[in-house]
């Protein structure tokens, strides 16, 4: 395991095991007979990202990489195929601001107020365990943690957030359901500047079907924000369920036109062999992956690490 948290790693190769079985056993027969990267091996290659939910554009463009480095070398073997895509998706992935970080942190904010965090993303995609495990893991870092049940359209919502909070043992701020959602977002912040807290997680309502009114809500809660801290959100973290494959992409685009999405989440990862759609949505929005689910424990939302990402992947 070399470089890597060997606990961490651990963890990510099994919850990355059934992407990584599909990609091989894909790549394996694309390859097979073969002694260089030619262009059906190239043609297999494409096939095998696309199926693999990585997304056509950023599949054709990891191809042209791979074709412009087999070009400039006089002979390239299949052998040598796996390394050349570990490299070229962790550049890709480098590109688009996926730092290699190691556990989770906030910024220092201005005037020391809490690091406040919006949470967005459908209904069903592991929105409020996402929560409930940054939580537990800023807690663990040694910060004060604060959650706003700001998705006061469902009841379950809010019930299923006190549990999270209880669980992890930091303070929830609700209100009935139905109420304001910017309302609970303002007393949330409050109540966390009154006790010094360093971050503050607020959950959205799921919903999409009806963008104008989405974008709405969220302008609002952001506005209401503001009054207490006039850059809050600090980070607005889109969750996407990974094993959805493009129906992530499909959500990712909405939502990054409804609010300012500065980071992503992808949960249920290890019972999908979608894993691709890491680096497709990650290449396609221009967006940093901060986090990946991939098992149902407190640890198992891991911080993204790009280099032990496709090594995990493509070793």
């Amino acid at each position: 395991m070399g470089l890597f948290s060997s606990k961490k790693k651990e963890n990510l190769d099994k919850g990355l095991a059934k992407t990584k079985e599909s990609v091989f056993k894909k790549l394996s027969r694309g390859v097979v007979g073969k002694t260089s990267v030619d262009v059906e091996v190239l043609d297999n290659l494409e096939e095998v990202l696309i199926t693999s939910d990585v997304g056509v554009d950023t599949t054709l463009k990891i191809i042209e990489r791979i074709e412009t480095r087999v070009s400039n070398d006089k002979y390239i073997g299949t052998s040598e195929l796996s390394v050349m895509l570990k490299e070229e998706i962790a550049e890709l992935l480098q590109e688009n601001n996926s730092n290699d970080l190691t556990e989770v942190s906030i910024p220092t904010t201005k005037n020391n107020v809490p690091y406040v965090i919006m949470v967005v993303g459908v209904n069903g995609v592991g929105k409020t365990t996402t929560i409930g495990k940054l939580a537990h893991q800023f807690k663990k870092a040694g910060k004060s943690v604060y959650i706003g049940a700001a998705d006061t359209f469902r009841a379950a919502a809010i019930d299923q957030l006190e549990i999270w909070a209880q669980r992890v043992g930091v303070p929830l701020i609700k209100q009935k359901m139905g109420s304001d959602p910017a309302s609970v977002a303002f007393d949330t912040i409050e109540s966390a500047m009154k006790n010094n807290a360093d971050v503050v997680l607020i959950d959205t309502a799921g919903r999409l079907h009806n963008k104008i009114n989405l974008m709405n809500e969220l302008s609002k809660v952001k506005m209401v924000m503001q009054k207490h801290i006039p850059e809050a959100p600090h980070e607005v973290l889109l969750v996407l369920d990974g094993s959805t494959g493009q129906n992530a992409f499909e959500q990712a685009k909405q939502f990054t036109k409804a609010t300012d999405v500065s980071a992503l989440a992808l949960t249920k990862l290890d019972g999908t062999a979608k894993g691709g759609v890491v680096i497709g949505i990650s290449d396609q929005f221009k967006i940093p992956v901060k986090y990946i689910g991939i098992g149902e424990g407190m640890e198992d939302l891991q911080v993204f690490n790009r280099l032990e990402f496709v090594d995990s992947l493509f070793s």
